[in-house]
């Protein structure tokens, strides 16, 4: 299997990589700047230098093209509406314009708990353009033909993973480890089950490879 993780050096990714690349699965990890490129490679991924805001579908599609599986876990990391916008919609969008074009059925993006167009974030806040950003973007993935989940993680830190999630009817927003998102990303990238679904979790009692699953 070749997984392309977009937002390589992302906490979440790196964690990510080292997961699947220890277990077999050939790993391209894209992200932007050159001087991460050490830290990247030595989760044992690919290191691919592309500013995925400056590229257009057809040199995002050439970029993806051969994979069997997107991750979505780019991010502008706040601040400045304008580049939120730029890198949580647009370029999200025509990644998964590109993931079509490429053939690149599965797409995973990493989203958060809360995700949509009744988000609730006012529009003073510094964390709406983020929200609008991420409801425009799964808005449109899940418009596409890709066998698509998105995530929904609680507030991140950086706590050990414990290996155990909440999901499901009902689950109230709380906190989840990075460690543990990438754990629940490799998880849905092997369950069938989990295609056409957003998954909302945080920290919890059931064991993440049992809880992704849609009869679990």
């Amino acid at each position: 299997m070749r997984v392309a993780i977009i937002g390589g050096h992302g906490h979440v990714a790196l964690h990510l990589a080292r997961r699947l690349s220890g277990s077999g699965v050939e790993v391209t990890s894209v992200f932007r700047n050159p001087a991460h490129a050490d830290d990247v490679a030595a989760t044992g991924a690919e290191a691919v230098v592309a500013d995925v805001e400056e590229l257009d579908v057809d040199a995002m599609a050439e970029l993806l093209r051969g994979h069997d599986a997107v991750v979505w876990s780019a991010g502008a990391g706040g601040g400045n509406p304008a580049r939120t916008y730029a890198v949580d919609r647009d370029a999200a969008i025509r990644s998964m314009d590109a993931a079509e074009q490429a053939g690149v059925r599965r797409y995973v993006m990493v989203s958060y708990f809360g995700a949509g167009p009744d988000h609730g974030v006012p529009e003073d806040s510094s964390f709406f353009p983020y929200a609008e950003a991420k409801a425009a973007a799964d808005a449109h993935l899940r418009d596409t033909s890709l066998d698509w989940t998105i995530l929904g993680p609680s507030a991140l830190t950086h706590e050990p993973g414990t290996g155990r999630i909440e999901t499901g009817e009902g689950v109230q927003a709380g906190v989840v480890p990075r460690a543990d998102v990438a754990h629940v990303v490799a998880a849905v990238l092997d369950e069938p089950s989990t295609v056409g679904r957003f998954i909302a979790f945080n920290t919890g009692d059931v064991p993440i490879d049992r809880a992704v699953r849609a009869d679990s």
